[in-house]
């Protein structure tokens, strides 16, 4: 009996504990997490790596030669040639034919070679394309996880404010009722209680918006409850000079974007190549051999066996043939002139795309110097604000301070707080992306 018991108490605690790691709040690397790994688009990008694997290895098989088998049985009634003596009868016959044949491309103007070099650069590319859908969604919940978190701490900053209103407007009628304050002061703190409610109503909204944007780059069910840890550690302000044009060189080789356009780059020379090697002749081998089965069905005579013509009339072959495309309605002249401007057009995007990230680099750098510089200020101008609300109260409470003073100082405090909260969130947000930039991950692996 008491064994049993032990075990329950067992049973039960480690329910418990279970339920307690699920309810544990989610930080910004797990929300990343599981965005990767529960996302649509991504696996539509593995999908999509996978065939072109597929296609690889399809390049691959393209310099082997193609081997086919076919059988054939065939009546022929009235006029038909007579294979034993090779003049036309009119009579009904059986024909059984056998075949075995092989061809190998021997020259096809380099078109077998940079099909197989473009499937292997598409084969790279799709796995480049799963690491950037992967870093995209990352990103994209990074940030609305930060939204969250700010609107969350808004909240938060907001409820205190109207507590603290509350309790003031409490004070206030006490005071009214002993004649230490007038109607005009308790109207004037009234008003500032119901406009501290709405406050927090409205910052409740803009949070429930966040955190359903942040379900939706999740594929988080809605109809669950999703708990966001919104602690923010101590920041370390201090980083080594590190120029953004250093971090752009490193980026430009190995950024999933820069790649992106490179293998795009180098896929549209590829098809460029491929369409001008269809301008030259096209040379083959084949092989085969083959055999035959001949019956005369009105004939009295008992036809040769089976085993004897199919070994008798087997024969064997080997060609080689000479393709060479002389016109062909401007087809083949205007499908190189397409691919020669995608090649430009691949080019001109990649440059762009450079740009593009060159400009992000330099952008997210001087966004963490700034927002590290705000940080530290933010965080002076906040423990003023907080000495000055309190000298305030104080003196409202003693009679020596309006009712607007006090009002004035508790919104300056309570913007400082917001504004300290949103610089801080920017600056690890800013501070991820430099990482990433730099080759860091994203989402860093679980252990």
């Amino acid at each position: 009996m008491k064994t049993i018991r032990l075990l329950l108490i067992f049973c039960v605690s480690a329910t418990l504990t279970v339920q307690a790691q699920e309810k544990k709040p989610l930080t910004m690397d797990d929300c990343m997490r599981y965005a990767v790994e529960n996302s649509p688009a991504v696996r539509q990008k593995a999908y999509a790596y996978d065939t072109y694997k597929a296609e690889y290895t399809s390049s691959v098989a393209s310099f082997l030669p193609t081997v086919n088998a076919g059988v054939s049985a065939q009546y022929n009634f009235g006029r038909a040639v007579d294979p034993e003596t090779n003049t036309y009868v009119n009579t009904t016959t059986f024909n059984n034919y056998y075949e075995g044949y092989a061809s190998l491309p021997l020259f096809r103007g380099g078109q077998l070679v940079n099909q197989w070099r473009l499937a292997k650069s598409n084969r790279q590319m799709g796995m480049n394309d799963v690491r950037k859908a992967k870093d995209d969604l990352a990103m994209n919940t990074m940030e609305a996880f930060v939204n969250v978190v700010y609107y969350q701490g808004a909240v938060r900053f907001a409820s205190e404010k109207l507590e603290e209103s509350n309790r003031t407007l409490y004070k206030a009628k006490r005071q009214e009722e002993l004649g230490l304050k007038g109607k005009a002061d308790v109207a004037l703190i009234e008003a500032q209680a119901a406009s501290d409610d709405y406050l927090l109503t409205h910052q409740q909204n803009l949070f429930n918006t966040a955190l359903l944007k942040l379900k939706e780059y999740m594929n988080y069910p809605y109809e669950m409850e999703l708990e966001v840890d919104t602690t923010v550690e101590t920041m370390n302000y201090l980083h080594p000079d590190e120029a953004a044009a250093d971090i752009y060189h490193s980026a430009a080789l190995y950024n999933p974007s820069a790649m992106q356009a490179a293998y795009k780059l180098k896929a549209s020379q590829m098809q460029s190549l491929i369409q001008k090697g269809r301008l030259f002749p096209s040379i083959t081998l084949s092989a085969g051999v083959y055999t035959s089965y001949y019956e005369n069905l009105k004939s009295g005579a008992v036809p040769e066996a089976f085993s004897s013509q199919f070994k008798n009339n087997r024969g064997e072959y080997v060609s080689v043939s000479l393709s060479i495309p002389i016109f062909d309605g401007m087809v083949r002249l205007t499908d190189v002139r397409r691919a020669r401007n995608n090649v430009r057009i691949a080019r001109e995007q990649q440059s762009e795309t450079l740009r593009a990230l060159q400009t992000a680099i330099e952008q997210s750098v001087a966004d963490r110097e700034g927002y590290a510089k705000e940080s530290v200020q933010m965080e002076k101008k906040q423990q003023a604000d907080l000495l000055a609300y309190q000298a305030t109260l104080r003196k409202f409470e003693e009679g020596l301070m309006s009712p607007l003073d006090l009002q004035t100082s508790a919104n300056i405090l309570l913007e400082s707080k917001a504004t300290l909260l949103q610089k801080k969130l920017m600056y690890v947000l800013k501070c991820k992306q430099v990482e990433y930039y730099k080759g860091g991950e994203l989402v860093s692996s679980d252990n």
